[in-house]
């Protein structure tokens, strides 16, 4: 990292963000062309889990090139200044690397609903048959991540 200054090394902050964000940004990689999707997420023990369609194009690039960077970011404001190039923002953010898969397994895909039910509601439920076989579920293993934030 550039500036070391803003640099979160703390795995206990790092995580904090993550556990505080409402949502996370997956970067795919289409051979030339990159893709980013805000999307709901889960986090637990370094993984995280997102779900969506079983067909598109998340699922089509990822099949292909399962390498992933996901962002989270949190406590973002916008700080003014009387003069444009003076204006700064404040935040807390993570950039997480890693590669992605599509949890087949029933028990693996219900857990991991799970892990992203938890994450805005705090608890477990029963997924209805129907939603849960026409949903698509990936499970992101990190292998590093950085920090970074900005008081000003």
């Amino acid at each position: 990292m550039r500036r070391k200054e803003k640099q979160i090394e703390d795995p206990a902050a790092i995580e904090a963000v993550i556990h505080h964000a409402q949502v996370c940004r997956v970067a795919f990689s289409d051979d030339t062309q990159p893709y980013i999707v805000p999307l709901c997420f889960g986090y637990a023990d370094r993984t995280v889990y997102v779900h969506g369609a079983l067909k598109g194009k998340k699922i089509d690039i990822l099949r292909k090139n399962p390498k992933v960077c996901v962002e989270f970011d949190v406590d973002v404001e916008i700080v003014p200044a009387g003069e444009a190039c003076k204006w700064g923002v404040k935040y807390r953010s993570v950039i997480a690397f890693g590669k992605a898969f599509v949890i087949e397994a029933p028990i693996e895909k219900g857990k991991a609903l799970n892990v992203i039910m938890r994450h805005y509601a705090g608890k477990d439920f029963q997924y209805p048959e129907k939603a849960f076989g026409a949903t698509a579920v990936i499970r992101i293993d990190i292998a590093r991540m950085t920090g970074k934030q900005s008081r000003l």
